[in-house]
């Protein structure tokens, strides 16, 4: 049965390989912000769209993907300019979660997410500043990848808050994602697993009791695979104090980054992305240095404790993703509990890999690994070889459609 998803802003937009390599036969999907030459990225919003013009290159990441032979195979949909963690457009409407239909996909690489949960793609990219790659391959079943910042080069991605904005891609099997790590990240030699494992209290915490019990028996694996294991708390004052620190100086940096354009242009945003972006204007610019202090006092600790052979085990989400007729209240409360987590690796701008584990209740849940900086191929790897293993949430969409 031929299902719509909604994922795409164009699915007839090809590029063929530029090269033979080992991602000759597979497709990728990219999100609406990666500069295609000749193309114009509308960013999830009518009036970018029309006040930008076409882009006379591509972006760096989708010509290294080219010449390994991938084929890039249409572009998605975001939330407005990135800001949101829903997967909920105004102007667009919202894309359907292939894992849980009456569910949100989670932003703001929606489109990016529902395309891989539904079968359309191999893999795909999207972008993740405050949870962007993490949140949707939780709520849609499938392996999505934060690396370590600036590890894959955004040249000719539109930004959101340059000192948070990663390149990040999903793939419904680990495999996937690390043959494109392996395009995309820079092979340090070492994948021989890792010897310390902390569970991060506080995010615990944070998680569903049903969560919780969910994801015990991950858990139990894992520590049962690594030598030494222990619970942390990366933040003597809770990860409330990370996630408003992450907060302020993404704020500063998207009005430093969109403001001008906002002033001059006026643009039609939906009702929540202008509350937010009231809010970012209404930052103290002076206060940026101090608060990018405390970022580096914050995140040492952490850094300096997970070295390269350290992880960080949290829950991606709290819990399942929100109903798409939630209320203001609930979605707000899922919303400032997700980026307490996704904070972690905002903040200390470490490689984080979320991992689609199968639940009790349907739904699919995301268990993450935060691995030490530069450790990304080595986090993938290590994945890869444990993954039969694993409990893990299977898609059973098979679909290819058009959106």
């Amino acid at each position: 049965m031929i299902k719509h998803f909604d994922a795409y802003v164009d699915q007839e937009l090809f590029l063929e390989p530029s090269n033979s390599g080992h991602l000759l036969g597979r497709t990728f999907a990219v999100k609406d912000i990666f500069a295609i030459r000749g193309e114009k990225s509308g960013a999830g919003n009518p009036d970018w769209l029309r006040t930008h013009s076409p882009s006379g290159q591509n972006a760096s990441v989708i010509d290294t993907l080219l010449s390994h032979g991938a084929r890039l195979e249409g572009t998605t949909h975001t939330d407005e300019l990135m800001f949101s963690l829903s997967g909920q457009n105004d102007h667009y409407g919202t894309p359907v979660n292939p894992a849980t239909p009456d569910r949100i996909p989670g932003g703001s690489s929606s489109g990016s997410a529902v395309a891989v949960a539904a079968g359309l793609s191999d893999f795909a990219l999207g972008t993740d500043t405050g949870g962007s790659i993490r949140v949707p391959s939780s709520h849609c079943g499938i392996f999505g990848f934060r690396p370590t910042h600036g590890a894959v080069s955004m040249d000719g991605v539109i930004p959101l808050a340059p000192s948070f904005d990663t390149v990040g891609w999903f793939a419904a099997d680990v495999a996937t994602m690390l043959q494109v790590g392996s395009a995309l990240l820079l092979d340090t030699g070492n994948h021989n697993g890792f010897n310390h494992l902390y569970m991060e209290q506080d995010a615990w915490s944070l998680a569903d009791k049903h969560m919780r019990e969910d994801l015990k028996p991950t858990i139990s694996l894992l520590t049962g695979l690594i030598q030494h294991h222990d619970n942390v708390r990366v933040s003597r004052d809770g990860l409330v104090e990370w996630m408003n620190l992450f907060r302020k100086l993404q704020g500063i940096e998207i009005w430093s980054t969109h403001g001008e354009w906002i002033q001059n242009e006026k643009p039609i945003f939906g009702k929540a992305t202008t509350e937010r972006f009231a809010w970012a204007a209404s930052l103290n610019t002076e206060e940026y240095e101090l608060h990018t202090f405390l970022r580096g006092a914050l995140a040492s600790a952490l850094v300096e404790k997970l070295g390269d052979d350290g992880v960080l085990i949290i829950p991606t989400t709290p819990g399942l993703a929100p109903l798409l007729n939630a209320s203001d209240a609930e979605v707000a409360d899922w919303r400032l509990r997700t980026l307490q987590l996704t904070s972690i690796a905002g903040l200390t701008g470490l490689p984080q890999l979320s991992i689609p584990i199968a639940s009790a209740y349907g739904p699919p849940i995301g268990l993450s690994i935060i691995a030490g900086r530069g450790q990304d191929l080595k986090l993938l790897s290590w994945i890869n070889e444990i993954q039969h293993q694993l409990p893990l949430f299977h898609s059973t969409s098979s679909s290819r459609t058009v959106k």
